[in-house]
């Protein structure tokens, strides 16, 4: 929908009603106080709307509630204590909004939740002791926050499966035994200051999701991804991790891999080829030491973004990457790749991020690069190449920064050749 304006307080006249969804429209203002009356209310979902000012005591008194979603408002101030009243909640969701103030003492009184996400704050503070009295939370997202040390340490409920403590403002140091130990399925913990090896998870076998960036691990790799038969998405960019690729086994099934800003090093080969598994959809390897000459593509790859900048790769861009036919994004940049530009670059149709620059590369820009109708960002900077670039847009209209420091080329945007 596209409503705007407030809540009409009429609403609650309608003593007898039992959900109100009123999400992801344009609505503001608060949450007025004549909704107080809404005894049975049992579903209240305000998400994505603007929404602000204090999350009123009242809703603490409506204890019919099993779903409270306030996501992606403006709600300031603090999380009212008399939320933790409401025995029946399964889910209460308050994350992208502006609340201050600690996580309430009494938030382990709510047995029956099952999602308690707070992300996305600026909550400050102890985490409660009392959380790990939630034994039916199955999800816990508590990223993006200014919470201190200590991390609770009584072990959290068996039933969860998701976690995410990311940016929370939290110095693990280590991942907690009962992280590892536990059947998990999504675990997100970037930015918590973990350091050494990268864990072992005893349920490896149960992980979809992993993110273990921006932290401080140096070793590990080789043996991480072991056993992760379901894992979908895997991220330990922005770490310390030292390790030839060549001992980086890759699950067969997954689909995203961020391996970018650690200190990687070996052949490109040994990481993306004609074995490259037809599930991988993204892979980033930038900003390491990795070397070689980038291999030759296979058809029936399903790569749509591929970043290799900032390592230190030679030879040339083979014509087979017009195999990766499903290829949005292209960086090889800050490299030393030599030779032209293939002009089957010109197939990949779907193509909207080709970035070349920082290697040297020579002769023309193909003119069959004309084909690549949806390319919004295009850089040739500081390479060797000469001769005309193509007329025609996006190519004439991209800022003359993006083709400088070459040897000769010319036409629009530089000047007529």
């Amino acid at each position: 929908n596209r409503l705007a304006g407030t809540i009409p307080p009429v609403l609650g006249r309608l003593t007898n009603l039992r959900q109100v969804n009123l999400a992801k429209n344009s609505l503001s203002g608060g949450i007025p106080e004549a909704l107080r009356t809404l005894t049975a209310l049992e579903s209240l979902d305000l998400s994505y709307n603007s929404f602000s000012g204090p999350i009123p005591g009242f809703l603490g008194q409506l204890h019919n509630l099993s779903y409270l979603v306030l996501t992606g408002n403006r709600f300031s101030g603090s999380i009212p204590s008399s939320l933790c009243n409401l025995l029946r909640l399964s889910e209460l969701s308050l994350d992208q909004n502006q609340l201050t103030g600690r996580i309430p003492t009494t938030i382990g009184n709510l047995r029956s939740v099952s999602v308690l996400s707070l992300g996305s704050n600026n909550l400050t503070g102890v985490i409660p002791e009392s959380i790990s009295q939630l034994h039916s939370l199955w999800s816990l997202n508590l990223s993006r926050n200014h919470f201190s040390n200590p991390f609770p340490d009584s072990q959290l409920p068996s039933p969860l499966l998701s976690i995410d403590l990311s940016y929370s403002g939290i110095d693990l140091g280590t991942v907690p035994s009962w992280i590892r130990n536990g059947e998990l399925v999504d675990v997100r913990l970037a930015g918590c200051k973990l350091r050494g090896r990268l864990p072992n998870f005893t349920r490896p076998d149960s992980l979809s999701s992993v993110d273990l960036s921006d932290n401080y691990f140096t070793s590990g790799i080789s043996s991480f991804f072991l056993a992760m038969n379901v894992l979908q998405t895997a991220n330990v960019s922005h770490n310390f991790l030292h390790s030839d690729v060549s001992s980086i086994r890759l699950p067969d099934q997954v689909s995203v891999v961020d391996l970018g800003s650690n200190h990687l090093f070996g052949s490109i080969s040994a990481i993306l080829g004609n074995e490259t598994n037809r599930f991988l959809e993204v892979l980033d390897v930038s900003h390491n030491r990795i070397s070689g000459s980038l291999p030759e593509f296979g058809v029936g790859l399903n790569l749509r973004v591929l970043n290799l900048g900032s390592n230190e790769i030679t030879g040339r861009i083979p014509a087979s990457l017009s195999n990766l036919r499903q290829l949005v994004r292209f960086d090889a940049s800050r490299n030393g790749i030599s030779g032209a530009i293939p002009s089957t670059v010109g197939e990949l149709v779907g193509l909207q991020w080709f970035d070349i620059s920082g290697n040297g590369i020579m002769e023309k820009i193909p003119v069959s690069l004309l084909g690549i109708k949806r390319l919004k960002h295009a850089n040739f900077r500081s390479n060797k190449l000469c001769g005309e670039i193509p007329q025609g847009r996006p190519f004439n209209v991209f800022p003359a920064a993006a083709y400088a420091h070459n040897l000769c080329l010319c036409g629009k945007p530089l000047p007529p050749c």
